[in-house]
């Protein structure tokens, strides 16, 4: 073999240029035909990195690895992204990929040499996962132009394959050499593990709580049917982010398709369902669900039906559904006995019916489209009933109380009003609750209409939670992309579509009477001076972790120079709102960061990504972490590829630990779960839990990549600190490990 390692390290520019561009279409098709789209390949043995770059092309997640470390630099080069030098003897993984494609490459091991790399692979492999190889047809061993070669035929390619636990099936096939010049006869082999058994009936309780199959079949679905009795707002809240987060997957990175249909029927049997989770699910629909209502009269309506659906690699339907006895309330949905039967398609023809149902009850007249009349006209007729008639009818939620850090600024708020002032701002650090404070002081002021404007939309969605917690009544809406809800009580908006001269002008200068901006630390920008300059509230709201820009500026004159009031991360802690934490700082001995240019402000994204995947460096973080990490880790990467990395060579040795992006494998919602019920130990995430996520389950940060921003480094740091009370679970150590941080990031100091 070391003979084969050095032909290719001699000769690989030579044998890139002559395997890159074959065409193996054919044989692509019939790999991918059972992969779901979008996802995890491995190409092992890459060489050229042909066949991985056409997988990335077709919308999947590939990673891909060479025993050449000169095939694997070209490799990257064509991919775009890293390739990990390894031999199949060090190969380490377990159920990460849904395809593992060996194309040509195990033909250069030893017969002695083939059950355990095949073992090594298969153990990647995840249940129902496919497992494609290739060796040139024959029965013996032989040396050509340097390298060794063990050609295989169906007998002895099948008894290797024998050695291999919970093979579903074996195709095997021949075919001619996919270049004209060539002659020889190749024997493929495409073989599908096993699916993992799957238990049929959701029992509920402690041990199989119901959240967590809904949260997965959500995120893996393009059309989402739920028929409920009674919706309450303490069931819907634990639903809303994955609803909320397939509603939003149309164009972003990872997920080449539309956004997912959803469509939810409720009813008003006995008055249970709540008028303030009907106006959250009014947000739902603002962003492309369809919500109906049941209205039952003398009749009932006892449906409990989640429906979920999908296509496979090939197009077909695939589907699942839930049919049993959870309503969508807290109890329901997380520790209460509740059955739940399951029903998967293909193999069980009723889900077909249980679709065609549901079509039916949301095509009937009795079937409302929810509006706010309709929730109006609801709430001032309802008698709901004296006693609970079904597990989590009842479920109330204490209404929200400012902390004691917001009530010290609400005070200074309402003087700074009575001083004359008509703007202010509030310097808050992360954690401490930018947003409810601003909605107690809509309300302390008085506020009839308040405009809410950041720069991400799930800071917008979670401003239109909250005042919808703070206030049932108000009617929320969004300004943003297609939607254009003017006469909402509280308008949240993006910057970028109502920053745009066309849209102020819709408003009066004085239509909005409380005015809030979040992260005001952007303020100086032009869109947000425009903003500014244009409307003239009876009060504007600044809100940020910290007054100080990166390039600067100024933010402070936009507020009149009005500070109004200001505390910070270590306030927080001793007020015991926050938890304490250590702070390490670790040398990152494996990157030089002068050879990465600098463009526009920052690292140069893909060459930064290149240098941070790499092998010596999640060395030295596993190091890092075994010696600093308590039990549950958040850790910031660069980019989707960067994260896959790291959490592959995390599992390699030892560590459960999952990639968590925008259309991962793993919704945010499933890995947090899993976090805190000790499945997990470590994610990786990229752009996901910045600021304004609540992170229940974390007690350590790990920065895996730099910033250039103090704000953002700030944000990250605190990501463990969040001390709500409704976290029952609660670390008072955060230990956050930033093995790379640029020299301008300070590290503050408890």
């Amino acid at each position: 073999m070391s003979d084969t390692h050095d032909y290719y390290e001699r000769n690989a520019r030579r044998f890139f240029e002559e395997t890159v561009a074959v065409e193996m279409d054919e044989l692509h098709e019939r790999f991918l035909a059972p992969i779901p789209a979008g996802g995890h390949l491995l190409d092992a043995g890459c060489g050229s990195g042909r066949d991985a770059r056409a997988f990335l092309a077709r919308g999947y997640r590939v990673s891909a690895f060479d025993a050449s470390p000169a095939l694997a630099q070209l490799a990257g080069e064509h991919l775009g992204q890293p390739v990990a030098v390894c031999r199949f003897a060090e190969f380490e993984g377990e159920a990460l990929y849904d395809g593992i494609w060996a194309c040509a490459s195990l033909l250069h091991l030893s017969p002695a040499e083939m059950p355990e790399a095949l073992a090594r692979l298969w153990r990647a492999l995840k249940p129902g996962g496919v497992f494609y190889c290739s060796f040139k047809l024959g029965q013996g061993e032989r040396e050509q132009q340097g390298r060794q070669f063990t050609d295989a035929d169906e007998a002895r390619l099948g008894a290797w394959l024998a050695t291999l636990d919970a093979v579903a099936d074996i195709q095997f096939w021949r075919s001619a050499d996919r270049r004209s010049e060539r002659s020889e006869q190749w024997l493929n082999a495409l073989i599908r593990r096993a699916a993992a058994p799957v238990a049929s009936l959701v029992t509920g309780g402690d041990s199989d709580p119901f959240l967590p199959h809904l949260c997965a079949a959500i995120h893996a679905a393009d059309e989402i049917d739920l028929a409920v009795a009674f919706v309450k707002t303490t069931g819907l809240r634990l639903l809303l982010p994955d609803l909320l987060a397939a509603l939003g997957r149309a164009g972003e990175e990872g997920y080449p398709g539309p956004a997912a249909r959803v469509r939810i029927l409720t009813s008003d049997y006995l008055d249970i369902t709540d008028p303030d989770a009907l106006r959250r699910l009014m947000l739902l629909q603002e962003q492309g669900a369809q919500v109906r209502v049941y209205e039952t009269g003398a009749s009932s309506f006892h449906l409990k039906a989640y429906l979920f659906a999908g296509q496979d690699g090939n197009g077909r339907l695939r589907g699942q559904a839930f049919i049993g006895s959870s309503n969508i309330s807290r109890q329901a949905l997380t520790d209460g006995l509740e059955w739940n039967y399951r029903i998967d398609y293909p193999g069980d023809a009723g889900f077909l019916e249980a679709r065609s149902r549901f079509e039916e009850l949301f095509a009937q007249p009795r079937a409302k489209p929810l509006s706010h009349a309709w929730i109006n006209d609801y709430e001032a007729r309802r008698i709901p009933p004296p006693r609970a008639v079904a597990p989590g009818s009842q479920e109330v939620e204490s209404p929200p109380a400012p902390t004691e850090v917001q009530v010290e600024a609400l005070e200074a708020l309402a003087q700074t009003r009575k001083d004359g002032f008509l703007r202010g701002l509030v310097v808050l650090a992360t954690g401490l609750g930018k947003t409810w404070l601003a909605a107690f002081d809509a309300i302390q002021a008085g506020a009839r209409r308040v405009l809410f404007v950041a720069h991400r939309e799930e800071i917008l969605d979670q401003a239109a939670e909250t005042f919808l917690r703070i206030r049932p009544s108000w009617r929320v809406g969004f300004y943003r992309g297609q939607q254009r809800d003017s006469q909402a009580d509280v308008l949240c908006a993006s910057i970028q579509t109502l920053g745009r001269a066309a849209h102020l002008e819709r408003f009066a200068a004085q239509h909005f009477d409380y005015l809030v901006i979040d992260e005001f630390h952007h303020a100086a920008a032009p869109t947000y001076r425009r903003l500014l300059q244009h409307f003239a509230p009876a009060f504007l709201l600044g809100l940020t972790t910290t007054p100080d820009r990166t390039d600067c500026s100024d933010i402070l004159s936009l507020c009149d120079d009005n500070l109004v009031f200001e505390t910070h991360l270590f306030r927080g802690i001793e007020s015991k709102l926050l938890v304490p934490f250590h702070y390490y700082g670790v040398f990152d001995e494996d990157v030089d960061y002068r050879e990465i240019p600098w463009r526009n402000g920052r690292f140069d994204p893909e060459l930064l990504a290149h240098k941070l995947a790499t092998l010596g460096r999640a060395r030295h973080a596993l190091n890092s972490w075994r010696l600093h990490a308590q039990r549950k880790t958040l850790a910031f990467c660069v980019s989707i590829r960067h994260a896959e990395f790291m959490a592959a060579q995390f599992l390699k040795h030892g560590v459960a630990a999952a990639a968590v992006y925008a259309h991962s494998g793993l919704s945010r919602g499933e890995a947090l779960e899993q976090l805190a019920d000790g499945r997990l130990q470590v994610i990786f995430s990229v752009d996901l839990f910045n600021e304004g996520v609540d992170l229940p389950a974390i007690d350590t940060v790990m920065m895996l990549r730099p910033t250039e921003s103090k704000i953002l480094f700030l944000q990250q740091l605190a990501a463990a600190c969040a001390n709500r009370r409704k976290r029952a679970r609660t670390s008072w150590w955060c230990s956050t490990s930033s093995v790379t941080t640029r020299a301008s990031c300070t590290s503050p100091r408890p």
